[in-house]
């Protein structure tokens, strides 16, 4: 029964979008261990706040073999080159107060575990803030330096170097207490649909995941692997940027990064990938 909702649902999503030949194809039963050392869960039971899935999946395991290739050895993976990148800004002086990221933090492996947590509550601001918010804030006001643009090259490379740092980590980002309402507006956001397409997130992720819609397959949008070097466009990818892609792709007037639509999107989508591992950067289609 449950098989043959999907593949109404894969029907109606085909339809919508235009596309015809769509195919199930689930994930694959490959696992991800990088470097040859650092194991990643790429399967897990969903949390229990995920009413219609049980079961959550890395996007690694919707690849092709050629693309998971790239990300299992660090060396071939060329979303590392901004790591390196934002390792050299981690040691840079910048601003007027003398400081550097290392002057507070030490070396960047200082950081392990902070990606697994975010988004998350900032007490003193009052707000639940992403990566992104948070190394505005020390630049701005730690640095005295000029803040990020948010999905600029350099912002993307010093998330992709706090993800890299906690891969392997089971992502735990807390949803209760003072981050519910935010939460609460992010699940909001995912169930509604949205554009010309009338398309919601959960439309592809979960309602149509596996599914194979011409060369595209449908994952369950996890964004645990972000930043994620896309082959599409050659780049490292924040997760907010992917997010005004998909809602443009609805024929939508979107949403922009940083916005308090986005930042609420990506603290629930980020809740739904409770137990997968930190795997940034990440390399997909």
């Amino acid at each position: 029964m449950k098989k043959a909702h999907r593949i109404l649902g894969m029907a109606a999503l085909a339809a919508a979008t235009g596309i015809a030949g769509a195919a199930i194809a689930g994930p694959d039963e490959d696992q991800l261990v990088v470097n040859g050392e650092i194991e990643m869960v790429t399967e897990t039971d969903a949390p229990e706040h995920m009413e219609n899935v049980r079961t959550i999946y890395s996007g690694w395991r919707f690849r092709s073999d050629e693309t998971q290739a790239f990300q299992m050895d660090d060396f071939d993976n060329p979303g590392m080159l901004g790591v390196e990148q934002a390792e050299e800004a981690w040691n840079t002086v910048e601003g007027s107060e003398g400081n550097s990221c290392a002057s507070c933090h030490e070396g960047s492996d200082s950081m392990a575990g902070v990606r697994a947590v975010y988004p998350k509550w900032n007490e003193a601001a009052g707000e639940v803030r992403t990566l992104e918010m948070q190394v505005n804030d020390c630049r701005e006001n730690q640095m005295g330096a000029e803040t990020w643009g948010y999905t600029s090259g350099d912002m993307v490379n010093m998330v992709a170097l706090l993800s890299s740092v906690s891969r392997g980590m089971p992502v735990n980002v807390a949803i209760d207490g003072p981050a519910q309402e935010t939460w609460e507006q992010g699940k909001e956001i995912y169930y509604t649909r949205y554009g010309q397409l009338e398309l919601s997130c959960a439309n592809c992720h979960e309602d149509n995941y596996g599914m194979m819609i011409r060369a595209d397959h449908l994952s369950q949008g996890q964004i645990n692997g972000f930043p994620t070097y896309r082959l599409k466009n050659t780049k490292l990818n924040g997760v907010q940027a992917r997010f005004k892609g998909c809602v443009r792709d609805t024929r939508a007037e979107t949403f922009s990064p940083g916005s308090p639509e986005f930042v609420a999107l990506e603290l629930y989508v980020a809740s739904r990938g409770n137990g997968l591992s930190v795997e940034g950067p990440s390399v997909r289609n």
